[in-house]
């Protein structure tokens, strides 16, 4: 499982620590650790509340590696690990003043990205066992993109396109700003030919279009499962077959059945339910 690149997550943490350092990243403008003798050294632990799956480990390690190098962690745990509640995730060592302001920061990653990972794998449970795989969308925390991405990763989820630039997703607009679902996907492959080509459809008329343009992938946008089969159908393997739209884990079983490849949905990265984690200290 290949996480972001350190580059970009010494990057993200960076720029956190900078906001809640007052603009710089300078550990000495946290005030009220500054309160706390520059040479006392604490031990500290930082556990899970709930049941959830890890992700984020990198993030917390880059977060005490900014403020004090020196700092040691000694996880417990790795990405992609399911842990019960109360479960140890980190032991600590290091400065106390370093530790308590960089502790802030690494919790906001590590509570984000495993409540993404977390959603993700309970979907991905409710699947497992058929051909449809869960996606992720676009519907990302500005800046944490290939975070999320990533953390669904860990969940078991799989990545839809990543941005703007690595496949052509043909929506409503576009439909009607290129003049109809053929000359879109006509124009996608004059222009890129070896980039997947999506289109999302709203009707069987539109997929029997779609079909015949040659589309890679067509999502169904707010299908009935009734329609969805009548798709399946129609289909007949030509291309592969998304679900998007009022996605919710009640209708996922019921959707498991129906033949279609994926189902996407925006809940997993931007209705994020962040994990109770805590961080006790304990001075050496």
């Amino acid at each position: 499982m290949t996480s972001p690149d350190p580059q970009a997550i010494r990057e993200q943490v960076s720029t956190a620590l900078i906001e809640d350092l007052g603009g710089e990243l300078n550990a000495a403008n946290d005030i009220t650790a500054n309160l706390i003798d520059s040479n006392v050294s604490a031990k500290a632990t930082i556990l899970t509340r709930e049941p959830c799956v890890i992700c984020g480990v990198a993030w917390v390690d880059q977060a005490f590696a900014l403020i004090d190098d020196t700092i040691s962690l000694t996880w417990h745990v790795a990405d992609g690990d399911k842990v019960e509640a109360d479960t140890v995730l980190v032991d600590i060592e290091g400065s106390a003043r370093g530790i308590l302001t960089a502790e802030r920061t690494a919790l906001n990653f590590l509570q984000t990205l495993s409540g993404t990972a977390t959603i993700t794998a309970f979907y991905a449970n409710i699947l497992a066992g058929s051909q449809t795989k869960i996606l992720d969308t676009r519907k990302t925390l500005p800046g944490l993109r290939y975070a999320q991405k990533y953390a669904v990763r860990c969940g078991g989820g799989k990545n839809h396109r990543v941005g703007l630039f690595d496949a052509f997703l043909i929506k409503e607009n576009h439909i009607f700003s290129c003049g109809g679902i053929e000359n879109a996907i006509t124009n996608a492959r004059k222009m890129m030919p070896t980039k997947p080509v999506e289109v999302e459809v709203e009707n069987l008329e539109e997929l029997t279009i779609a079909l015949s343009a040659g589309a890679d992938i067509v999502m169904l946008d707010n299908f009935t499962n009734e329609q969805i089969q009548q798709a399946v159908a129609l289909n007949k393997g030509q291309c592969k077959l998304e679900v998007s739209g009022n996605i919710t884990d009640e209708r996922l079983a019921s959707l498991s059945n129906l033949g279609v490849d994926y189902i996407s949905s925006g809940a997993l990265t931007k209705h994020v339910q962040a994990i109770d984690l805590s961080l006790r200290i304990n001075l050496s």
